[in-house]
């Protein structure tokens, strides 16, 4: 999970307050404790830990409890406000009002700016219309190859020119073709550190470009030093946006994610995998509500909608409400679960499921689960899958086979099939309690509902 440790922390020191029989000023100095405890131990700013923890215990113990809310409640809402507050408030979503809208991409060496590009691109292609992206990376060999298969896994159309060395030439070559994009990415070069000469290279193209957001790519694992760096590259270029990559693998993004606050510059998109649909729009109140555990429901419900259409969405919907969907429709399902991404990122934005401490090992398992399915799905005859019931001994001795899976393994999937359609029969009569017993009574269901 993204910043793990810090949520971890944040999650127990919550579940210290709902759990206290006595709300006292020795308590909010306790949880105001663990709060720059393990906010420090995120990379979080010194400065920036203390004045957030301040502002918590002020509210903490001078605010009144509103109607309607016990005093945990609303000492629980002040931490997510604040840390929301601190995050960036209402997030700030990039807004394409003319063509081509251009988005310039800096950074130093090793921060992902060319795979930022690629997945910048994925993200805009499913919501406006033809993207490009050109390559103004002189220096980093095969800069300009790397782009082009990134452009040619997504069907993008990638720009560039091997032979120039100079940046300023590359984009007047092609800045009458970017005309007819309705989006254009434009990948900068980078340095080891933030030389004059990039200084004045990242000049000489900002005034040509006129770029509509200058995002500064950083990588959220070099700590503290994301706040000088993201200072310099913003008295540069005057950045309009900050882009955290590599957020999925470190305990530790704090650094980063203060420094946009010192800066001013808002947090719009964070990395969270290696695949190219692996970006974020930024949402701090998403983000602070996983990170407590509470979940994500609207980042939950973009990646069905991707997932889904509306269509298919509303016809398996009713199918699974009437119990008539067959292994057709479950298979379906399964496809777009696993759009969705792995059982482990989609359970930390149900609300709720955060909090349970699920073991990762049993997600996995479950994951490694639907995989096998899928497998003995597609070793079924399309009759089968519409009428699972003609599936008998010898036709299960065959889907194995097929599958390189055992008999014992297709059962279980003709076991959870029935399950799925008797739960939803007993769902449909509205009763919470039916549902209560379904769950008693097929133990098997809690893995695959949560």
């Amino acid at each position: 999970m993204v910043l793990e440790n810090l949520g971890n922390s944040l999650k127990s020191t919550l579940e210290k307050i709902a759990k206290s029989v006595f709300l006292d000023d020795k308590l909010i100095n306790e949880l105001i404790k663990d709060i720059q405890r393990a906010m420090l131990q995120s990379d979080v700013n010194v400065k920036l830990v203390f004045e957030l923890s301040n502002k918590i215990k002020k509210r903490s113990l001078e605010e009144k409890t509103p109607p309607g809310l016990t005093k945990k409640e609303h000492i629980i809402n002040i931490v997510y406000e604040e840390l929301v507050e601190f995050l960036g408030g209402e997030g700030h979503k990039i807004d394409i009002k003319k063509k081509p809208f251009k988005i310039m991409l800096v950074g130093l060496f090793g921060s992902g700016k060319t795979t930022t590009a690629g997945k910048l691109a994925r993200f805009f292609q499913k919501r406006t219309g033809k993207v490009a992206m050109i390559q103004l990376d002189v220096w980093r060999p095969a800069a300009f190859k790397q782009l082009q298969q990134l452009g040619k896994k997504i069907n993008a159309t990638v720009f560039g020119d091997e032979k120039e060395s100079d940046p300023v030439k590359i984009y007047k070559k092609y800045q009458d073709k970017l005309k007819e994009f309705d989006l254009v990415i434009i990948d900068t070069a980078g340095r080891d550190a933030l030389s004059m000469e990039l200084i004045q290279e990242l000049n000489r193209i900002n005034a040509l470009v006129k770029a509509d957001e200058r995002l500064l790519v950083i990588s959220a694992d070099i700590g503290q030093a994301a706040e000088r760096q993201a200072e310099k590259f913003h008295e540069t270029c005057d950045v309009t946006g900050v882009i955290i990559t590599k957020m999925e693998g470190t305990a530790k993004g704090g650094g980063a994610l203060s420094a946009c606050s010192v800066t001013k510059a808002p947090v719009k998109f964070i990395g969270v995998g290696e695949k190219i649909n692996d970006l974020e729009e930024f949402n701090p109140k998403g983000f602070v509500s996983r990170l407590l555990g509470m979940g994500d429901i609207e980042a939950l419900l973009e990646k069905a909608h991707e997932a889904f259409s509306e269509e298919d969405a509303k016809d398996l919907g009713k199918k699974f409400l009437k119990g008539e969907f067959n292994l057709i429709d479950l298979y379906e399902q399964m496809q777009a679960m696993k759009k969705m991404g792995p059982l482990t990122k989609i359970m930390e934005l149900v609300p709720g499921m955060g909090q349970l401490k699920l073991p990762k090992e049993a997600l996995e398992v479950q994951q490694e689960k639907l995989e096998k399915w899928r497998y003995i799905m597609d070793s079924c005859t399309k009759k089968e899958l519409e009428d699972p019931s003609i599936i008998s001994g010898t036709r299960i001795d065959r889907i194995a086979k097929g599958a390189g899976m055992s008999a014992k393994e297709v059962r279980e999937l003709l076991k959870q099939y029935n399950q799925s359609k008797k739960m939803m029969k007993m769902f449909k009569g509205g009763s919470m309690k039916n549902m209560e017993r379904m769950m008693k009574k097929f133990p098997g269901m809690k893995g695959m509902m949560g």
